[in-house]
């Protein structure tokens, strides 16, 4: 782990990989922190030098004064890119890191090689959802982010997977009761003020979105509504929730190398 220091803070991050291969950016959920990625690590160092890191308020990252924007969230980004001497990059991000991404794509196209958005919308949910939500944690904290995380098992995953993988679950889930409650709901600001459906035809970068079936919070719907206005967009939607790339590992992985190294299946 290491850090890079922000204008109001450090940016915990961690570069894994062969120096020289091509940077591969990973960009966490809300409510997670960069091991959220831990399954994709061994596949994805085969071919890329990967950064990770936690995003404004989560994990080991700079914790300010919210509501956060994802233009902000970009912008650190963008940041941790030029503090690392990083030109351009892949960038893969799940959620609130693929509205992160979608921001790149429509203001920083020029810093993006190829580009994976994963269980995400150019608009997540309403406004009414977050605000509720905001008060709750702001108002309960501790016992609120303990609530979500009991909530979240049946948003992040399907029964089947609860079921079979219970280790797997708890270790994504304890994430969030370790995320700072003012960061959380800094997050939350961020992910219901993120509205890209009239500026999302603007990304250039060549586009992946990954959808899952069951994902009640950003359904494929949300998936199929870029690809209609991304020309050249893909879409792979899978038998999973809203963390596909915990639900389905190693297939998840192999889809997102095999667009990234432009393979055809």
């Amino acid at each position: 782990m290491a850090s890079v220091k922000l204008a109001d803070g450090e940016l915990n991050y961690q570069l894994e990989g062969p120096e020289g291969a091509p940077v591969l950016v990973l960009s966490n959920s809300l409510g997670t922190d960069l091991g959220m990625w831990d399954a994709q690590i061994p596949a994805f160092t085969q071919h890329f030098r990967v950064l990770r890191y936690d995003t404004r308020g989560h994990g080991k990252s700079l914790v300010t004064e919210g509501p956060y924007s994802v233009a902000q969230l970009g912008q650190d980004v963008l940041a941790l890119l030029d503090a690392l001497e990083l030109g351009q990059v892949h960038f893969c991000g799940l959620s609130m890191g693929g509205l992160v991404g979608q921001w790149l794509g429509i203001n920083a196209g020029d810093r993006l090689n190829r580009l994976v958005i994963c269980n995400t919308a150019a608009k997540i949910a309403t406004a009414e959802v977050w605000n509720t939500r905001i008060e709750t944690v702001l108002r309960d904290r501790q016992a609120a982010m303990v609530g979500l995380r009991d909530a979240s098992v049946a948003r992040w995953f399907t029964p089947g997977f609860v079921e079979r993988e219970p280790a797997q679950v708890q270790r994504i889930t304890q994430m969030l009761t370790a995320t700072s409650p003012d960061g959380y709901a800094a997050g939350c600001g961020a992910v219901r003020d993120a509205d890209f459906r009239e500026q999302v035809s603007a990304i250039k970068a060549p586009l992946l979105i990954v959808s899952g079936s069951e994902d009640a919070v950003t359904p494929p719907s949300g998936g199929d509504y870029i690809q209609a206005r991304v020309s050249g967009a893909e879409h792979q939607v899978f038998p999973a929730a809203h963390l596909s790339n915990v639900e389905v590992g190693e297939p998840f992985s192999q889809r997102v190398l095999d667009f990234l190294l432009a393979r055809k299946g």
